[in-house]
């Protein structure tokens, strides 16, 4: 990504239908995003520290990596998303063996002779791909396990933001809120700080937050799937691993017990009475915690004869997931 440019993504009229932000965060490229400023030489400031500490926890295993990056820029067969690590990896390593050897190629282009294992994974040997793989399981237990509990909540929380903004703004405010000073102006958004053109031709966009990176967007543009846009998000620090408990220990400490445990219970729609009895509670506490919820936007009541029957609104769901 080049500094004082400008990346312009084109839409056409079914990318907008296309348009999504990932529901969760996807294992590989967060880990790729922080191996990525590990090497960055900028933000020292605030990811000295993070920078120093991590590059002495990476074991030896993991420095293959660096092979894959001998000009700054991976090859695109490693942009891929993926609930977990090994997903993740299975859609590497199904990738078309024409295109592993063409982006090797490509970033060892004018550099000298590539690594033997480099060689073997251009040639589609077992061994190049263990390699591979062994150094990506390696890093992220170093780098990425220990916060990968802080990572869900961050991308919970940037994606409740993301929904809010679409919900009140539309795709225009959305898509601009990503990056200060970005804009959409006739179909093309345009992000300052990025290069290049990247045309979606009806393959749709996913935007991806990433909590490691601080640069310029990082864009996923392989041939026949959707492009995704990785961009900075969170608090512009790196993640730290999180304390005792766990998400569902920290929604009760916002809301309580008792009403965190009864958003859990609402499934789907319950009446006061099933609720008291799920819960163990009367029927007047349930009633009492109803009210306060519905009161904050996180419950909606309605009335069905002489019953009344409960439903979570969106964003209780978006909260509980």
């Amino acid at each position: 990504m080049g500094v004082g440019g400008v990346l312009r993504i084109h839409f056409t009229a079914e990318d907008w239908s296309r348009l999504r932000c990932a529901p969760r965060p996807s294992p590989l490229p967060e880990l790729h995003a922080a191996l990525l400023m590990l090497g960055a030489p900028h933000e020292g400031l605030l990811f000295g520290r993070w920078r120093a500490r991590t590059a002495r926890a990476l074991p030896a295993a993991a420095e293959a990596l660096a092979d894959l990056v001998p000009g700054g820029a991976p090859p695109s067969f490693l942009d891929v998303l993926g609930e977990t690590r090994e997903e993740g990896f299975a859609a590497i390593r199904a990738a078309a063996p024409e295109l592993v050897r063409s982006e090797l190629e490509r970033v060892y282009a004018g550099r000298g002779p590539a690594p033997a294992w480099i060689r073997d994974l251009h040639a589609g040997g077992a061994d190049g791909w263990r390699t591979l793989a062994g150094a990506q399981r390696a890093a992220y237990g170093a780098v990425l396990a220990p916060v990968w509990g802080r990572v869900q909540d961050l991308h919970r929380a940037e994606f409740a933001r993301h929904a809010v903004v679409l919900a009140e703004g539309g795709p225009e405010a959305a898509l601009t809120a990503l990056g200060p000073g970005s804009r959409l102006r006739d179909g093309v958004w345009e992000w300052p700080g990025g290069t290049g053109d990247v045309r979606l031709g009806g393959r749709g966009l996913v935007l991806l937050p990433t909590f490691h990176w601080r640069g310029a967007p990082l864009v996923q543009d392989v041939p026949g799937r959707p492009v995704v846009l990785a961009y900075p998000a969170g608090p512009g620090l790196p993640p730290a691993p999180e304390g005792p408990g766990g998400p569902e220990e920290a929604l009760a400490g916002v809301l309580g017990g008792t009403r965190a445990a009864l958003l859990r219970a609402l499934a789907g729609p319950s009446t006061t009475s099933e609720l008291a009895g799920a819960l163990g509670v009367s029927a007047a506490t349930v009633s009492a915690h109803t009210a306060a919820l519905r009161a904050a936007g996180l419950l909606a009541t309605v009335r069905a004869g002489r019953a009344v029957h409960h439903t979570r609104t969106p964003v209780a769901e978006l909260l509980l997931r």
